[in-house]
């Protein structure tokens, strides 16, 4: 799969691994540049973390996704961490979030100046430029009615698996909207739905609607408006993005609300990709370093 076109000699090709650790999954992602003018995703692979040991989810995973890259650990030049990335023991070097997801974002899709990123535990609304360059920011509360891990708890609440969720919601006939910005108090007024006979759709909309407010609002915040690209966990929510294109048509914002196949990997591919540009760097520095060493130790034998 290859998202930029590929150029340059196997010589000037560099392969590289972005690590992406968050709350409920570690996504990996390995890359094959060459001279910085074309990217190939080798491999993209995500694992749901499920109360196991941490260091042993990251190991599994990366290996795994070097054996469906067909690379060894010694051909990967440079590993990149991000999230929670200092369990990453074998990492080279590693990138704050903000900065990976709006590489990812900028990479997958190349229009985008926002992004939204919806975790398990919060999410983070930047505005960013044709760079990647982060210009604002805006996050949501732990506590907040609008994360991944409380759409996770009203679905198994709801008895539906996570995935269906999105395609639930778009059934919706009468959303019944959750007004609650806490967790714990929206989680009891679904509870309160269930009880009055309110479909599972209609409930999934109402909470989709919920949550796509503040979402707009939080990019309105920070300033933003053209593509926005929706990354991690809740990306590939089409009932959530779909609340939010409703929202902003309703609002008559000047916003597109865009998702990407491989949009819950923004974070791991933004964090090989940075990996990627300053292994080139490192490795130009070295050779002006050397090149000048031998220039000055020429100069001197020959004074």
């Amino acid at each position: 799969m290859s998202f930029e076109a590929k150029n340059g000699s196997a010589a000037d090709r560099l392969t590289t691994a972005g690590i992406d650790v968050g709350s409920s999954a570690v996504k990996v992602a390995v890359l094959r540049s060459a001279n910085e003018s074309g990217t190939e995703v080798l491999a993209l692979r995500g694992d749901r973390i499920r109360r196991r040991d941490l260091t042993r989810v990251i190991d599994e995973t990366y290996s795994v996704a070097l054996d469906e890259a067909g690379a060894r650990s010694d051909d990967v030049a440079y590993v990149a961490s991000t999230g929670e990335g200092e369990l990453v023991s074998f990492r080279t070097g590693h990138f704050y979030g903000m900065t990976t997801h709006a590489r990812g974002a900028t990479f997958l899709e190349p229009e985008a100046r926002a992004v939204l990123d919806v975790g398990a535990l919060h999410a983070r609304a930047m505005r960013i430029d044709e760079r990647s360059k982060v210009l604002s920011y805006r996050m949501t509360s732990q506590c907040a009615s609008g994360s991944g891990q409380f759409l996770e708890n009203i679905s198994r609440y709801l008895g539906v698996a996570l995935e269906e969720v999105g395609e639930l919601s778009r059934e919706a006939r009468r959303p019944e909207t959750v007004s609650s910005i806490c967790a714990v108090l929206a989680e009891t007024d679904v509870i309160n739905m269930v009880s009055r006979g309110i479909s599972t759709p209609d409930i999934l909309k109402g909470i989709h609607q919920s949550m796509a407010g503040r979402y707009i609002k939080l990019l309105r915040a920070v300033g933003c408006d053209g593509v926005v690209l929706l990354t991690g966990g809740l990306a590939a929510d089409s009932g959530l993005a779909q609340a939010m294109r409703e929202k902003v048509q309703e609002d008559e914002l000047a916003m597109e609300i865009r998702t990407h196949g491989s949009s819950v990997f923004a974070g791991a591919l933004g964090a090989a990709l940075w990996g990627a540009f300053r292994h080139r760097v490192l490795e130009r520095r070295a050779s002006t370093s050397r090149t000048t060493g031998d220039t000055e130790q020429m100069e001197a034998l020959g004074s």
